[in-house]
């Protein structure tokens, strides 16, 4: 069974920086997809970055020149590196991954940045 692992969740205050780890046990292939998505306080989730197996990447508009997301898909590790953070940022940030067809989720790492 695939499960995530997600760390470096916490209280920053603007401008400053985290880095979101997020590590998939019980993997048998490389993931199609892995990525973070995001959901701020009464709002949906929505997607944060995500980088696909050819090394190919997408961005939220709003975190382009902010965050970059990296990893291995022989590994299933990635990672977001946040960068000036806005208190518009605040959210849980969670994990994800495509394996064999089908879609996975951390539980999620709360991500509070303070103006």
């Amino acid at each position: 069974q695939v499960q995530l692992a997600e760390s470096g969740g916490g209280l920053v205050q603007a401008g400053g920086s985290l880095r979101l780890s997020c590590a998939a046990s019980g993997v048998i292939f490389s993931p199609n997809t892995m990525g973070w998505y995001r959901q701020p306080p009464g709002k949906l989730r929505e997607l944060v970055a995500i980088v696909s197996r050819d090394g190919s990447t997408n961005y939220r508009d709003s975190v382009k020149g902010r965050f970059t997301i990296s990893g291995d898909n022989t590994k299933a590790t990635v990672y977001l590196q946040m960068n000036s953070l806005k208190p518009e940022d605040t959210a849980v940030y969670y994990c994800y991954l495509v394996h064999i067809g089908s879609e996975y989720w951390g539980q999620g790492t709360q991500v509070t940045v303070s103006s």
